[in-house]
């Protein structure tokens, strides 16, 4: 075993290997589903957006629009706007998003996951839970509430679909 407690790069090896365990292991298991990480991602962000500026029975409130602009995914998704248009037109394809005109800007679409896209992302959630609860087995509870703890201190930006 690495003494990554000697050295500030071996941990980062490791930290960078269990990661990429967690990828793959991500990975194989959305195939099945005909996804790629980064369309999930997209899906999963469209949907709490959705979550987010629903007002409290599940209807926008009177300053709010449902969906999510092109633009906004991008930034949430911190990636370019072409390659958020890209994702979003593979998802289009699928029938698991659709664009929606805004309701009050005629140059803007808005984004919303259809029902079959929100069947999927329920599926995924439900396997992915899965897939974590088995990754994460080798962990003790106490060790697990301690990981969250330290990845916390590293990743300052809670909110990173």
């Amino acid at each position: 075993m690495i003494d990554a407690s000697a050295d500030p790069a071996a941990l980062g090896d490791l930290m960078h290997a269990a990661f990429r365990g967690l990828r793959k292991r991500w990975m194989l298991q959305l195939a099945p589903f005909d996804l790629t990480p980064h369309q999930f991602r997209a899906l999963n962000a469209v949907a709490r957006a959705a979550l987010t500026s629903s007002g409290s029975k599940g209807e926008p409130g009177p300053e709010e629009t449902p969906g999510l602009r092109l633009k906004e995914l991008a930034e949430r998704l911190r990636i370019a706007p072409r390659s958020a248009t890209e994702v979003v037109d593979q998802l289009a394809a699928k029938g698991l998003i659709e664009r929606t005109p805004h309701p009050t800007d005629r140059r803007a679409t808005l984004l919303a996951l259809t029902a079959e896209g929100e069947s999927l992302r329920k599926q995924v959630l439900a396997d992915r839970k899965r897939e974590a609860d088995e990754f994460f087995s080798v962990l003790e509870p106490a060790d697990r509430a301690e990981l969250v703890r330290i990845l916390g201190e590293l990743v300052p930006e809670r909110g990173v679909n």
